[in-house]
């Protein structure tokens, strides 16, 4: 059903629950009623953490990063709770990688040191090594990128080049690497 057959009001999925209809962009920004968009990722969807894995990294490598932290969600809410702050975690870092490349500094470089945060926790760091992810570099990863986007203090600006204020830096040419190069 499209959105002038649903009638005024927020657009609602098959379920009653709102859920805009609206196509988005590659960093999930919304696109007017219409345009061509990305195709969405689709949620709920039970993969094992291999397959996460590789979904996610495809994204971030495609630049991509919204459209990762939500397989990323889709595995925090479906694994065991032993495993929510690495999933969680991981999420962060592909959002805060969507708002540097959106071109919001500050908020990305706060999301990308929340997310190095959740990964440095000894039971993230076992689950973590028991799916190859290479946590260490990513913290390093996403704190040298919060400096670079946010300053040390995760400040508004930044230079120009680094996704200082309206500028987005590319997504796909700073993806991070998730796992290690013997893990894949």
């Amino acid at each position: 059903m499209n959105r002038a057959e649903r009638g005024p009001g927020r657009d609602r999925d098959d379920e009653g629950r709102a859920r805009s209809a609206r196509p988005r962009d590659g960093l999930g920004r919304p696109l007017p009623y219409g345009a061509e968009g990305v195709p969405r990722q689709p949620e709920g969807v039970v993969r094992d953490p291999g397959e996460t894995l590789r979904e996610a990294q495809r994204l971030l490598d495609a630049g991509m990063p919204f459209h990762a932290h939500e397989v990323f969600e889709d595995a925090w809410k479906s694994g065991p709770a032993s495993e929510r702050d690495l999933w969680q975690g991981l999420a962060q870092l592909a959002v805060g990688l969507t708002h540097a490349a959106r071109g919001n500094t500050a908020g990305g470089a706060r999301l990308l040191r929340r997310g190095a945060d959740r990964l440095t926790g000894g039971a993230e760091l076992a689950a973590a090594a028991g799916y190859g992810i290479d946590a260490a570099g990513l913290v390093a990863w996403a704190r040298a990128l919060a400096e670079r986007v946010g300053g040390a203090d995760g400040g508004t600006t930044g230079d120009a080049g680094a996704g200082g204020a309206g500028a987005g830096l590319d997504a796909a040419a700073e993806a991070p690497r998730l796992r290690s190069a013997d893990s894949r």
